[in-house]
């Protein structure tokens, strides 16, 4: 990894690797399809980055080439990196050499892991313990995705979605939920845990599992695995039986106050997001932490300071009395816990902007997600974004739509991506709020929302 060329730098994990090794002192070339904000950034810290995927792109002095599992066969510079006999290295497998010698906690689950691992790296370097981390998205500025830290923990976004987290032996892991997604790599909720039950195999002997006392899928998970004898199982949630049990969530505008019972004494914090699912990923947070050895006062005074990560409720802007925000959910248990926890800080209506993510997944899934849009006083649905998939012949959003007309949803569908904006501010109104919503593009168009909402502002 002295020289690694990585396919797709810019990408949320495989920049943060990039970034990691450029500061270890690691000469780190790459490519991406397109010019950002993480392209630039990581050429500040000295990556020679190019834009567009060509054979010369790899440089002679190539000691590897990191590509992820969105990189297809028949990409240009993977097939020269082969023909000239340069290592091919999976993201994860670099990930795994990076957390060489440290002590390892890996954030798992269906759902919650970006923003659970934010809030383990932000209130560890509260507490000046400065640890090195991995993240699947930015704290805040572009590139805040990675940092190497001069302490001894690792904290890391452990991706099932490929069964690359098998790669990882962390000391300390979490597990959040358990359920069926990413459908072109698992047939059945079975595969899906079997792939969970083999990282649970993976954490050192004598290291801890912190998994949901709640949900469904970990508690089965938790029963095939609690056997173990060098394996201390820690579960946390509102269950009568968890171990670090949550007693209550008091919603206090943007924030939240927990309460939780943790071996025979009540603690109470602050999480400064909004939403109960927020709170509970902070209370595994919290348990993962004390599992390190980090004293659970003062962890639990620490997790107040984090404050957010781009693209998980992310205000972007307020204009004409419409606030704007931005947030990842692209599974159906997301876009409704989002729209549940919106709901408890909206003055007025929740209008939604939502993009499907993956053919396969809006195959799957199309009922589920049309549900919960019927969640919002109105929605417009793009187009599917279809990210490393190729379409699937009578898979559109027109699923979505129909579902959620089905469950009495105001949707509307909007096949020009640029039109959006204009159909979003003229259905808005001073005191409603706006979700773009979705894994893919449609993050950019909330500053073009808000841009909208301004001119209309000024017109009347």
């Amino acid at each position: 990894m002295h020289a690694p060329h990585f396919i797709g730098i810019g990408g949320a994990g495989m920049s943060g690797l990039a970034k990691i090794l450029t500061v270890r002192g690691a000469k780190v070339s790459g490519s991406d399809s397109k010019e950002s904000e993480t392209v630039l950034a990581l050429r500040e810290l000295g990556a020679a980055v190019q834009v567009g995927h060509a054979a010369e792109n790899v440089p002679d002095g190539a000691s590897s080439i990191v590509v992820s599992s969105a990189i297809r066969a028949d990409n240009p510079e993977l097939a020269a990196a082969r023909d000239r006999g340069i290592p091919v290295v999976h993201r994860s497998d670099a990930l795994a050499a990076l957390m060489g010698g440290r002590r390892a906690l890996a954030v798992a689950g269906t759902h919650g892991k970006t923003t659970t691992t934010s809030m383990l790296a932000v209130s560890l370097a509260t507490l000046g313990l400065d640890p090195s981390y991995a993240i699947g998205g930015d704290l805040d500025a572009p590139g805040s995705n990675a940092h190497h830290g001069t302490g001894e923990i690792f904290v890391a976004e452990a991706d099932e979605s490929d069964r690359s987290f098998h790669k990882y032996a962390p000391e300390v892991a979490i597990i959040l939920n358990v359920e069926l997604d990413h459908h072109a790599n698992y047939a059945s909720l079975d595969e899906i845990h079997d792939s969970f039950e083999t990282f649970v195999r993976r954490i050192q002997p004598g290291g801890t599992l912190v998994v949901s006392a709640d949900h469904p899928g970990a508690r089965e998970l938790t029963a095939r695995v609690v056997g173990r004898e060098d394996l201390s199982v820690v579960t946390v949630g509102a269950a009568e039986d968890a171990t670090v049990r949550v007693l209550s969530v008091v919603p206090r505008g943007m924030t939240s106050e927990v309460t939780v019972e943790l071996e025979g004494a009540e603690l109470s914090f602050v999480v400064s997001v909004p939403g109960r699912h927020y709170a509970h990923n902070a209370v595994a947070a919290l348990a993962a932490g004390i599992a390190l050895g980090v004293p659970a006062e003062e962890l639990a005074e620490a997790l107040g300071s984090y404050t957010g990560v781009r693209r998980r409720l992310q205000l972007k802007g307020e204009a004409a009395g419409v606030q704007v925000i931005d947030t990842y959910a692209h599974h159906p248990t997301e876009m409704a816990a989002d729209l549940e926890a919106i709901r408890e800080v909206a003055q007025g209506r929740v209008l939604v902007l939502f993009q499907p993510h993956l053919f396969s997944r809006t195959q799957q899934l199309s009922e589920e997600m049309g549900r919960a849009l019927a969640l919002a006083d109105a929605s417009v649905v793009l187009d599917i974004y279809p990210a490393r998939e190729d379409p699937i012949p009578g898979v559109t959003s027109e699923l979505i739509i129909a579902a959620a007309r089905a469950a009495g949803a105001d949707v509307t569908a909007e096949h020009e991506f640029a039109a959006a904006p204009a159909l979003l501010a003229g259905m808005a109104k001073p005191g409603d709020l706006v979700l773009t919503m979705g894994a893919g593009d449609v993050t950019n168009l909330g500053p073009a929302i808000l841009k909208e909402l301004g001119r209309e502002e000024q017109g009347r």
